[in-house]
């Protein structure tokens, strides 16, 4: 029974814990009508809610936190379907602003905040490359230099000869000392 209990108790625990993460999962409801996203300098808005009239949808207006009314805002012309119409800004400055979207018969579709961050650095990304035919060629001093067949058997025969010799210094120690 012990056991159980604190499995309920953690199981509660981390069901508490990840309620504030399950909520900041939940995407920010627009208001009624519209959606607004952003990609880079560019934010766009869509709604469905406008009716044409007059071969018009209606207008949208990106306002900066300086400006009041929609005719201050940098205002677009929403162009679209009967089931969605869309108006994007290019070349938005990094700030906090509001769109607001009004149909052709003057009813407002929706308004929202929006967030445009600064553009992020390009960032290298790790593409895939041929091997080298000789190797890592890692190191430090001529490990990417290509040596000849001489130098590799004169190098070969030194550390042959350096093994001997301590060999026969090691073999020769260890016998007693004679007269």
């Amino acid at each position: 029974m012990r056991n159980s209990s604190s499995v309920l108790r953690s199981g509660l625990t981390v069901a508490v814990a990840a309620l504030p993460l399950a909520l900041a999962a939940v995407p920010a409801v627009a208001a009624p009508g519209i959606s607004v996203s952003t990609t880079g300098s560019t934010v766009s808005v869509t709604t469905s809610s406008c009716t044409q009239i007059n071969g018009s949808w209606g207008t949208a207006s990106l306002l900066t936190s300086s400006q009041g009314s929609f005719a201050q805002g940098r205002q677009v012309t929403l162009s679209g379907t009967s089931t969605s119409q869309s108006a994007a800004w290019s070349n938005v400055s990094p700030g906090t602003y509001t769109v607001i979207v009004v149909c052709s018969d003057g009813t407002t579709a929706g308004t929202q905040s929006v967030v445009v961050s600064t553009a992020p650095s390009p960032s290298r990304s790790a593409s895939p490359s041929a091997s080298p035919s000789r190797g890592v060629m890692g190191g430090v001093g001529g490990s990417a230099t290509d040596y000849g067949t001489v130098t590799l058997v004169a190098g070969g025969t030194l550390v042959g000869a350096g093994l001997l010799g301590t060999a026969w210094y090691l073999r020769r120690r260890n016998k007693p000392y004679r007269l």
